[in-house]
């Protein structure tokens, strides 16, 4: 099996176009900024998206006839980090367009440090208020939030299995976490589920057993983590090493992609439901091309933080072919109501709230002997398209 390091190491072979250092940044040059976290916790999804926007910035070369080139800025996945280094590559390099954050405080912050410099920041992150009561004229986001990943992995799972009334949830304690529990806790409240308890976690916790103990003690049907990347991994493995997978079903609410399946193993992730934006096997033409390239470009299939980086990049690209310019308003107005093929089939931009409207996934591990290939961990159980109209998002755009 290919690994993560190795995919990596592919990685190295695509021409460095995003590491241009100042003497390069030429006033004709169409500047973006890739600010993610390239150190700390989840530094391992921060170095795909580093990948996923190079690739895009290398297959197109040039946009109205100017170069592109990007910047890798390591946000650490702190706030008042990514704030900081997102002036320095505004007012050093130039940059107006930026794919910001994979953690929602982190977006929240760029997304509105972006806005204020009048420039273009597209999202992966998922807390509701980006697009919601925090949203601004600069910031898009192409992911689903998490209202929507909720509804499309909680929702159809009570349908699924109608004996099971005892959900138990654990929570990273920052403004993603809240904003899946709080959905959750609204479906829990419709469906008639009777919550039975929640356990609160820091986003530097590693150790889970205390958690998992109090959760083992309330005998759910249930346990859905609401923890992302590395946490999640680690509340999962933890969570089976205790043998909860025999006792109770165990769902993930937010998968970070394929990169997780291949640190956890099939093994572990048999039997276990995942909510998922992504994808490598959805069937959807232009996600076949891109698993081509991607495949060409690395030996290697797409995860979710290179795929959602990359489609994000393309996107901002498209519109400033479609704008005819760099101006942001204009790649801006290029954007509100754009409609594509993307790499969940036709996704259109919401002009009222610059939300990608696009599916979700619930997948659903499969057995080691049941792999079709060496990437075939999951099959897709279900997907659908849930979000909140724009006159309940509380977005005022300004």
């Amino acid at each position: 099996m290919t690994s993560r390091r190795e995919f990596l190491k592919y990685s190295s072979a695509l021409p460095l176009i995003g590491t241009m250092g100042s003497a390069m940044a030429q006033a004709d040059t169409i500047q973006f900024g890739c600010a993610v976290p390239l150190s700390g916790p989840f530094a391992a999804n921060g170095k795909f998206a580093d990948m996923g926007m190079k690739l895009a910035i290398e297959k197109y070369g040039k946009v109205l006839g100017r170069s592109v080139a990007y910047s890798a800025i390591d946000t650490e996945g702190k706030p008042a980090t990514a704030i900081r280094r997102v002036q320095e590559a505004i007012q050093q390099k130039n940059t107006h367009f930026f794919l910001g954050g994979f953690l929602s405080s982190e977006a929240l912050a760029i997304g509105k440090e972006v806005d204020k410099a009048g420039g273009v920041c597209i999202t992966t992150a998922g807390a509701d208020e980006i697009t919601g009561s925090e949203c601004n004229r600069s910031t898009f986001r192409w992911s689903v939030p998490t209202f929507g990943a909720i509804e499309q992995t909680v929702r159809p799972l009570i349908e699924r299995m109608p004996k099971a009334k005892r959900w138990y949830t654990i929570t990273p304690q920052y403004v993603f976490g809240e904003g899946l529990l709080s959905a959750a806790k609204a479906v829990f409240k419709e469906k008639g589920i009777e919550h039975v308890g929640n356990s609160y976690h820091s986003l530097q916790e590693k150790e889970f057993s205390g958690y998992l103990t109090n959760a083992m003690a309330a005998k759910p049907d249930v346990l859905l983590l609401l923890n992302f990347s590395t946490q999640s991994s680690d509340t999962l493995r933890q969570a089976i090493s205790f043998g909860m997978k025999k006792n109770m079903t165990i769902v993930m609410a937010w998968a970070s992609g394929l990169e997780q399946f291949e640190s956890l193993g099939a093994d572990l992730c048999e039997d276990v439901y995942f909510g998922a934006q992504y994808w490598h096997g959805i069937d959807a033409p232009f996600n076949k091309e891109f698993v081509k390239l991607t495949n060409t470009a690395l030996k290697e299939d797409p995860n979710y933080s290179f795929a959602g980086s990359y489609i994000c990049t393309k996107i901002v690209l498209d519109a400033i072919a479609k704008a005819n310019s760099t101006d942001p308003k204009a790649v801006i107005a290029a954007l509100e109501g754009m409609k594509y093929e993307g790499l969940t089939g036709t996704e259109e931009i919401r002009k009222g709230d610059h939300q990608v409207i696009k599916n979700y996934y619930l997948l659903k591990g499969k057995a080691k002997s049941k792999m079709a290939n060496k990437n075939d961990y999951a099959d897709i159980i279900s997907s659908g398209k849930s979000f909140l109209p724009v006159d309940k998002t509380m977005c005022k755009m300004v």
